[in-house]
């Protein structure tokens, strides 16, 4: 464990001591996250949410045919 000061210039001490530890931690544990992480090999083709958003989409478009996703 590192108990030096490591707290950056640019992050006021008020700002670490006015949060809330744990907050969301109920919520992640019954809820879960939507987070998902992308292979290193894959980002050149999905930069951002915008782009995986977009083929998601039309995956699902192309290959469930019965009912039609749109945003």
């Amino acid at each position: 464990m590192n108990h030096n000061d490591t707290l950056r210039p640019e992050y006021p001490a008020e700002l670490i001591k006015s949060g809330e530890r744990g907050k969301f931690a109920k919520r992640y544990r019954e809820e879960g996250t939507n987070l998902v992480y992308i292979e290193p090999d894959l980002l050149k083709f999905f930069p951002d949410s915008e782009a995986v958003n977009r083929a998601l989409r039309k995956y699902f478009n192309e290959h469930h045919s019965s009912s039609s996703y749109t945003s």
